[in-house]
């Protein structure tokens, strides 16, 4: 058992509350920093940061892993069997355009690995979430990875398509016949999980608190996402928290194309 059935209730409660507020935030003027990286940082970020920081005091596993909170130590983050992984905005340019598709990101993991984990899109209210061996759900409703009508789909990131990704899916198109849909955040990997999309290659830089949640959202609905260096899962608490580039794909897709999909990934991309 990872948390008990009314803390995962609590959870779900708590990002409901938090879809709802940070959309009263990202509706009005909204107060953006620039972080040493680079990178933006809005009040919506530290918000949602504080609530699940809170949240996860009141359960049995303390040790986190925020993209919002100071970064612990290898030498002591290799000790930790159980830890949590979030992304308080995962897509927070998108939040500051007041776009739809950005989300909040929180996983459970045990060893390496998602156990159980929620990704939601505050726009639309909806909240995917996953436990290890139990499947996902989509607003409390099961979900697969399923080809739904027949017709491929791959998801290329709104804002990361770069020369790799472009020969991948040059190549790709040779062998399979897809069409491309464009989404951001998270929910590139949750769409895959429902069924809307089938292939979304990632050759670009992503740390690990915009996949794990995802991560296992995807793999309990019957999909599989892949580091492109070895064709394994990806794992969680490395010592350099950047993610390899990654491929994700439906099961449901034939031997062949999975074989197309995964060889090409591991042949063209230098990560």
């Amino acid at each position: 058992m990872t948390i008990s059935q009314n803390k995962l209730e609590e959870l779900l409660k708590l990002i409901g509350k938090l879809n709802h507020e940070v959309e009263k935030i990202k509706n009005k003027d909204i107060e953006v920093s620039i972080k040493s990286d680079d990178t933006p940082i809005t009040q919506a970020d530290l918000y949602v940061n504080n609530a699940l920081n809170d949240f996860i005091k009141t359960t049995e596993y303390q040790n986190v892993i925020s993209e919002e909170n100071k970064q612990i130590d290898f030498s002591e983050r290799s000790k930790w069997q159980w830890f949590w992984i979030i992304d308080p905005i995962d897509g927070t340019k998108e939040f500051i355009k007041k776009g739809t598709d950005y989300t909040i990101n929180i996983a459970l993991c045990f060893q390496n690995r998602p156990v159980l984990s929620v990704v939601s899109r505050p726009s639309s209210g909806d909240i995917y979430y996953a436990i290890k061996d139990q499947g996902s759900f989509l607003n409390q409703n099961k979900i697969k990875s399923a080809l739904t009508d027949g017709e491929v789909k791959m998801i290329a990131s709104k804002s990361h398509l770069n020369k790799d990704t472009e020969v991948y899916i040059s190549e790709l198109s040779k062998s399979i016949k897809f069409d491309i849909i464009n989404v951001g955040s998270s929910l590139k990997i949750c769409f895959l999980a429902e069924g809307k999309a089938q292939i979304y290659p990632r050759f670009g830089t992503t740390m690990e608190w915009d996949t794990a949640a995802a991560d296992l959202i995807l793999s309990e609905a019957g999909g599989s996402m892949l580091s492109c260096l070895d064709l394994k899962p990806l794992m969680y608490n490395k010592e350099n928290l950047k993610n390899s580039y990654f491929i994700c794909f439906s099961d449901s897709l034939s031997s062949k194309e999975k074989k197309e999909i995964t060889n090409l990934a591991n042949k063209n991309v230098k990560n």
